[in-house]
C-alpha cells in the first residue's frame, strides 16, 4: 500500500500561484489608484489637463492591463 497517493492535496493551486495572484492584485489595485483623483477646489473649473494627463490616461490602464495578465499568468501557471 503506497502512502504517497494519500498525502496528495487536492489544492487547485500551490503558493507560488498565490503569490503572483497578489502581485496581479496589487498592480490592479495600483492602476486604480492612479487612475483616481482629479478633483478641482471649485467645481466650476474644468482643469484638462489633471483629467486627461498621461497619468490616467495612459499609465494607469497599461498597469491594470498588466495585473489582469499577471492574474492570467497565475491561474495557468503550472504549480
Amino acid at each position: 500500500m503506497s502512502q504517497n497517493n494519500n498525502n496528495k492535496s487536492l489544492a487547485f493551486f500551490g503558493k507560488s500561484n498565490y503569490i503572483w495572484m497578489l502581485i496581479g492584485a496589487g498592480l490592479i489595485l495600483i492602476g486604480m489608484l492612479l487612475m483616481s483623483g482629479g478633483k478641482s477646489a471649485d467645481p466650476n473649473v474644468f482643469n484638462v489637463n489633471e483629467v486627461y494627463g498621461f497619468r490616467r490616461i495612459t499609465l494607469a490602464p497599461i498597469v491594470i492591463i498588466a495585473g489582469f495578465i499577471v492574474e492570467i499568468f497565475a491561474i495557468f501557471k503550472k504549480s
